[in-house]
């Protein structure tokens, strides 16, 4: 769940719109599959859950400014 996140945060724009709130996504998605990788299952699934909630964050930003700036 956290990679769809993340990817629809990437397909709005987010690395333009919400550049912060993105990286931090990033930060945490990486972190996630790192923790995964080395079978360290309950960081894992903290990092992805964090890596979720900025992404949704990051995507809801980039579509608002992109709406707004239709307006």
């Amino acid at each position: 769940m956290a990679q769809v996140a993340f990817m629809a945060a990437k397909d709005s724009q987010a690395d333009v719109k919400a550049p912060g709130l993105f990286r931090k996504a990033e930060y945490y998605y990486l972190k996630a599959k790192s923790s995964y990788k080395r079978k360290y299952f309950n960081k894992a699934k903290q990092y992805a859950l964090m890596s979720k909630k900025y992404s949704e964050r990051a995507e809801y930003v980039a579509i608002r400014k992109k709406t707004l700036e239709n307006l």
